[in-house]
């Protein structure tokens, strides 16, 4: 996809982005460029100060996103909370412009391969979609999904990533986390069928996905994709992981209830067909009330093979297979049965009600991956990320319900954080092979850098042959200098552009290097009025492409200085010594070179010295 045009019309604004802010991405003559190029991908960088609204960009096009995702899914599933049709969800009011490769299945030969998509709201209003040069309709969004144009209109996949604790950025894609779980407890309570894959396409990879990231990429990528990996981290190859599954959980009879297929008709007349028969056995009253309550629990166990009852005593005594959809016999295709077949080494903990599968990684292994995957690090990926979700189990249904309608900035905060025994599905003992390292390594082993370049190149790499948007955050933060300014190349070597597909990327930072590596149109510099809080984003006013660090710090991020404060601070202290004329100038030079290391700074210090003693030297003389 290709974003052209986004407009807050929202009368309060969308974060610190004002009523009227408008920002157009491309030309029509880049636009026009980049077309001609399909192959020569270039994120937008958007550079800086801290504070400048740079990811009030990013959330304002996931929160956009988001509004059209819980409209595509209302046709199949959406919690409560969300199915209100009045719901105004900031921004009440907007229009988003973007370009979208139409699928080869959706055009003639004669058509074009690109569709320009408008998405609008007014406040009050329901979203519209209109679908330029491909029919030219404008019409409610959600009868357009209900038309089967989903796959047409909008992006496969809007994927976000911060490497930093910006809950601005991950609020939408959390309530998007939390709908994909409901929706797979609503298949498990009503005993439908599930696709072993989430429905929503908003994804929040976070690192509680690098080591499914890690894995993916390592078992299908060959060794030319993987050569970003190792021209940087040196990644070598996997070569065992555990992954292990807890199949029930503890539920309570409230929980229970919601299992209950039968309809308030059905239960009012089982209710007395248990009564009378508990009379016909001589039970009291209050008897007859446990003894109802008992026999309805069981008939509701009884109806659903995921429900079981243990000996405790307890309203916790019933249990629940949180796996139930997921798994099958050996011929199942379900995600848990391919695992399995997968594994060298499976077996069931009988103590912990676990399953364990050992993987030890050869070429074996991979193939194995490729008959059971569809050949495809992706539809791993996807697999993985249903189980990861599992672990969602623990929260309960008033805090989902305040999530779902949440405008917080501490999302996470009051997701509770289960221990290691408490998840449904946890990775184990992932290791691999490193240069320079004698023994296997675990990824836990790596240094931040290492770690937060695997993960943002490796969810690249899983997503490189889909139609998506990218929305990072500073993902280039613990980046060492070399690695920064490496990091545009690497994600062109991670999304070289394929015929059918394209992505487009917005990248928060603060780095100079990345703002060196990309052309003028591609870069965004914001900017924040101190006294009104309005955000602005302009062209950087110079060629961006190659230009010096030093030149990039002075005009973007107004730091005209090439030293850090305290040495800028002690070279003013040298300085104002030699103006006031006491020293002598041979040992102050000395003082300059002992104290201060090599700079632009201090060799303008010692010329000033040196021009000034030789300048009053001749004046002498004469």
């Amino acid at each position: 996809m290709k974003l052209l045009r986004l407009k807050i019309a929202d009368p309060e604004g969308f974060r610190s982005l004002p009523c009227g802010f408008e920002h157009h991405f491309r030309t029509e003559w880049s636009l026009q460029d980049e077309l001609a190029q399909p192959n020569d991908f270039a994120p937008f960088v958007c550079a800086g100060p801290n504070g400048s609204g740079k990811s009030n960009l990013l959330e304002a096009l996931a929160a956009i996103f988001f509004q059209l995702e819980v409209l595509r899914v209302r046709r199949s599933f959406l919690p409560e909370a969300l199915q209100d049709d009045t719901l105004d969800v900031s921004p009440v009011a907007f229009e988003l412009n973007y370009m979208i490769r139409v699928p080869a299945e959706f055009r003639s030969p004669d058509s074009p391969s690109w569709a320009e998509v408008g998405v609008s709201k007014n406040a009050g209003e329901s979203v519209r979609i209109l679908w330029k040069n491909q029919g030219d309709f404008g019409t409610d969004v959600y009868e357009a999904f209900k038309g089967g144009h989903a796959d047409i209109l909008l992006p496969q996949y809007v994927l976000g990533y911060s490497s930093g604790e910006n809950e601005i950025l991950s609020l939408q894609f959390f309530k998007m986390r939390f709908v994909q779980f409901d929706e797979y407890w609503n298949a498990l309570t009503r005993q439908l069928s599930y696709p072993g894959h989430p429905e929503t396409r908003l994804a929040y990879l976070d690192s509680g996905f690098s080591q499914a990231i890690l894995i993916c990429n390592l078992l299908f990528q060959d060794k030319a994709t993987l050569q970003p990996f190792r021209e940087d981290v040196g990644i070598e190859a996997l070569r065992e992981f555990r992954i292990i599954l807890r199949r029930q959980v503890p539920i309570d009879a409230v929980q229970l209830e919601a299992f209950d297929l039968a309809d308030e008709d059905q239960k009012r007349e089982r209710r007395n067909r248990i009564q009378a028969e508990a009379r016909t056995r001589g039970l009291s009253e209050s008897e007859i009330g446990q003894s109802v309550d008992d026999w309805v629990r069981r008939e509701i166990i009884k109806g659903n093979p995921a429900l079981s009852e243990t000996d405790e005593q307890g309203s916790t005594r019933y249990r629940l297979n949180l796996l139930q959809l997921l798994e099958g016999d050996e011929k199942s295709s379900l995600v848990v049965s391919a695992l399995k077949r997968c594994a060298t080494l499976n077996y069931v903990d009988d103590a912990t009600d676990t399953l364990v599968l050992d993987y030890w990684v050869n070429e074996a292994t991979r193939q194995a991956f490729r008959e059971n995957f569809d050949g495809s690090a992706l539809a791993l990926f996807q697999a993985l990320q249903v189980l990861l979700t599992l672990n969602l189990y623990a929260v309960n249904e008033a805090l989902k319900t305040d999530l779902y309608t949440s405008t917080s900035h501490y999302v996470s905060e009051t997701v509770p954080t289960l221990a290691s025994d408490q998840r449904i599905m946890r990775f184990k003992f992932v290791r691999f092979t490193k240069q320079g390292a004698a023994q296997p390594m675990m990824l836990k082993e790596l240094s931040d850098g290492e770690h937060q370049l695997l993960h943002s190149l490796g969810l690249c790499l899983l997503f490189r042959d889909t139609n998506s948007l990218f929305l990072l955050d500073e993902p280039e933060t613990h980046f060492n200098p070399d690695w920064r300014a490496n990091f545009i190349s690497r994600l062109r070597q991670c999304l070289p552009g394929k015929g059918e597909v394209s992505q487009d990327m917005l990248i928060t930072t603060h780095a100079p290097f990345l703002i060196s590596d990309s052309r003028p149109e591609k870069v965004l510099v914001f900017s924040k009025d101190k006294s009104t809080g309005v955000v602005r984003i302009q062209p950087p006013g110079y060629n961006t492409l190659g230009a010096s660090i030093n030149k990039i710090t002075m005009s973007t991020f107004g730091k005209g200085e090439t030293i850090g404060a305290y040495a800028q601070a002690v070279l003013d202290g040298l300085r104002e010594r030699f103006d006031a004329g006491d020293e002598d100038p041979a040992e102050l030079i000395n003082e300059v070179n002992r104290e201060l290391g090599d700079s632009v700074e201090k060799m303008l210090l010692i010329k000033t010295i040196l021009a000034k003693t030789e300048g009053q030297r001749t004046k002498e003389q004469g």
